[in-house]
């Protein structure tokens, strides 16, 4: 049953309280050591038992513990988002596990996505943390005393596929298992072993070293220029703030191991503290005021969408916070301006026709915010699923020198009844990209009906791409576009003179037996400042499902017809330029 929760007692059963200055509603439950590990596990394993397998439902959670240490086992549902509220993730000490396994699915992790764990410390008594998540599942920020496990507990096929840890120490070893596909960005590892598909490391000690494809590490020493998210804080007095980390140039490792990081913390009191209910136009009013945006966990249907105007406003959403578009508009308009942080939110398309769910920006600009990026943080898109749908662009970034760290833009393969089809939930792309300089770490781009990711601007970086074509394409006839047999994933337009990736996996399983191809997975310009490092295709197809053709423009062998069993190939030990 869905549970009421109480931010001041912690009671996962209390009625809510008057809004107030430090009540972030019903469904943030707050945990003190004081309050004892029985019932706190209670309180704990009752989310559990709600979230488990409520993939696309409505509830919405987030637990978060004040200082101390606790004695529990946090199993992470569907949108549940476990966080630590201390300065530094050794604040919170859970002596047990924070766990995502995948028995609900008989073992299989591939659908393990929307939930979250973030500024913990975490003590397993048998020293393994099991971690086995898909898409949209980041742990950030968290110090494992023990080994790390990517992949789901025994019985079952214990597949994973897709997953990001940030600014998080391992003191042992990382096995990946049969983790599909990995990123991992300024963190610090005793050791790592295993590789599938595709395996990032940008910024992290302890890294295997460099080695593409089998093994199929990726590897990059240093991370140009990033900022790690916002979160939320306890002081002594119990008051919540929000910390938002410096940003940080040609980094490695975490910001915290050696000590507090740097960044400056803004009070609750300059927040605007949004509950499910509130209108866009309420919600726009304290935008205007000046105020920062939380969204406590729940649903937001709105009507209009977000616009965000002041340089520096933190828009940060708790418990897979989610925005609904219900009257074919956008969801968030950010202006052209700088150090803007967008941070744990669901863009969900609810009507049919919105032209886009996110832009930064607005039209072509010559500003640079280089010096004070805009940044996405763990910023998610759906497209049917839960909700028929559409929207043409998921996210369109017209300002330079925005930042996205660990983005999922998903129409939908699977979900609710009458919620998936062609022409159910039609979207053209995922990611448009018209800005300069712009950095993606994690990106992950699925299902899409034409280029899947559309790169117009000029010296664009990625580092970690996921990909599958659309699942459901009813013939080769609604799959062209002039000659060309479908549409690459990942396409840099012509104009583009500079433009660099790292590790990416493009993927197809073409279900209806429609004897499918493409093409090409990634098309580019033919220029020396175009370089694509570490890249592959895989078909997952059985006989007559179809494949790809080639890797990357003409290059490349196909992939086809996988007889039941995936058939990959991999390209570009070192830097193919092309």
């Amino acid at each position: 049953m869905p549970l009421v929760g109480n931010l001041s007692t912690g009671s996962a059963f209390a009625s809510s309280p008057a809004r107030g200055a430090n009540d972030l509603g019903s469904n943030v439950l707050v945990f003190d050591p004081s309050m004892g590990d029985a019932a706190i596990q209670a309180q704990v394993d009752a989310v559990f038992n709600t979230q488990q397998s409520n993939q696309f439902g409505t509830e919405r959670y987030a637990l978060a513990f004040k200082p101390g240490t606790y004695n529990v086992d946090i199993n992470v549902g569907f949108y549940t988002h476990v966080l630590g509220l201390g300065d530094s993730p050794d604040d919170v000490v859970i002596n047990g596990h924070v766990t995502v396994d995948a028995q609900w699915l008989g073992g299989n992790g591939t659908q393990n996505f929307w939930r979250a764990a973030e500024n913990l410390c975490i003590v397993p008594p048998d020293g393994l943390e099991r971690w086995a998540v898909a898409q949209a599942g980041p742990m950030r920020r968290a110090h494992i005393k023990g080994d790390m496990t990517l992949w789901p507990s025994p019985p079952g096929n214990r597949w994973s596929s897709g997953g990001f840890l940030a600014d998080s120490v391992v003191d042992g070893q990382v096995d990946s298992g049969s983790q599909q596909q990995w990123l991992s960005r300024n963190d610090s590892f005793g050791s790592w072993t295993g590789s599938n598909w595709n395996m990032v490391f940008v910024g992290t000690q302890g890294a295997p070293i460099q080695h593409f494809p089998n093994p199929a590490w990726t590897v990059v020493d240093q991370t140009p220029a990033v900022r790690e998210k916002p979160f939320i804080t306890i002081a002594a007095d119990g008051s919540y703030r929000v910390f938002v980390p410096a940003l940080r140039r040609d980094s490695a490792g975490t910001t915290w191991a050696s000590g507090q990081a740097d960044g400056h913390s803004i009070p609750l009191s300059r927040f605007h503290v949004a509950r499910p209910g509130d209108s866009a136009a309420t919600i726009n009013h304290a935008l205007a005021r000046g105020l920062h945006l939380l969204l406590t966990p729940g649903v937001y249907p709105l009507s209009s969408p977000l616009r965000v105007s002041r340089p520096g406003t933190v828009v940060l959403g708790l418990g897979l916070a989610t925005l609904q578009a219900t009257h074919s508009n956008s969801l968030l308009e950010v202006a052209d301006i700088g150090g803007v942080s967008i941070a744990g939110v669901l863009l969900e398309a609810a009507s049919a026709g919105s032209p886009f769910l996110l832009r930064v920006g607005h039209g072509p600009s010559r500003t640079s915010h280089a010096d004070n990026p805009t940044v996405l943080f763990d910023v998610y898109a759906r497209i049917g699923g839960a909700l028929a749908g559409s929207a043409t662009v998921s996210i369109q970034l017209d300002s330079n020198d925005v930042i996205c760290d660990n983005l999922w833009l998903w129409r939908a393969d699977h979900g609710n009844d009458g919620t998936v089809g062609w022409s159910v939930n039609p979207a053209d792309t995922g990611f448009l990209v018209n800005g300069d300089r712009v950095t993606a770490y994690g990106l992950a781009v699925e299902h899409y009906q034409k280029y899947e990711v559309l790169w117009n601007g000029n010296h664009g970086r990625t580092y970690f791409f996921q990909n599958e074509h659309p699942y459901d394409v009813p013939t080769q006839a609604a799959w062209v576009h002039g000659t060309t047999n479908g549409y690459a994933a990942y396409k840099v337009a012509d104009s583009v003179t500079d433009h660099r990736a790292w590790g990416l996996g493009s993927y197809c399983f073409f279900n209806l037996q429609a004897d499918i191809y493409t093409d090409r997975a990634y098309e580019v310009p033919d220029t020396p400042g175009v370089a694509f490092t570490d890249l592959m295709i895989v078909c997952l197809n059985g006989p007559g499902g179809g494949g790809i053709l080639h890797c990357i423009n003409n290059s490349g062998d196909p992939v086809q017809n996988g007889f039941g069993t995936y058939n990959m190939k991999g390209y570009a030990d070192g830097i193919v330029s092309v």
